[in-house]
């Protein structure tokens, strides 16, 4: 069961709740009009950039992408030197993303919340094991650049 614990599924849920709270318990409220498309498309899209340019920095210096296993390497290179976790956030933009494309006014809350079963879940616990893994270049890498921004 722990190869269903990854983030995919859990951004998936998440966007479902969004959609299913615009679609069926909107109230009426909503973000108002083209600004809120626009800003969705460049949020998701700039969410899948980031992920696929971290996705790709992990690939060649061939190590793995896959939460809950230990990486062979530190990676620092890539998107990497400006931040940690650069596949959570893309995940957070991409949620944030949805909210908006659904007018989802009320789902608001749910980013926050996302990013903090990501920081729970998934961060801590990969950050435990690269500082026991990498130890001084570890504690390097953790000073000089950012766990998301």
């Amino acid at each position: 069961m722990r190869w269903l614990d990854v983030p995919p599924l859990w951004l998936a849920g998440f966007v479902a709740a969004a959609w299913l709270q615009a679609a069926h318990f909107a109230f009426g409220l909503s973000f108002g009009g083209a600004w809120a498309e626009f800003l969705a498309g460049i949020l998701v899209g700039g969410g899948i950039l980031l992920a696929l340019l971290a996705i790709t920095e992990m690939r060649r210096q061939q190590t793995t992408v896959i939460p809950h296993q230990t990486p062979s390497r530190l990676v620092q290179s890539g998107i990497f030197s400006r931040t940690r976790n650069p596949i959570y956030l893309g995940d957070v933009l991409i949620l944030a993303g949805f909210v908006l494309w659904f007018d989802a006014v009320l789902s608001l809350p749910l980013i926050p919340v996302f990013l903090w079963v990501l920081e729970k879940r998934f961060v801590i616990p990969e950050e435990d094991r690269m500082r026991r893994t990498f130890r001084a270049d570890w504690a390097r890498y953790e000073q000089k650049v950012r766990r998301w921004i």
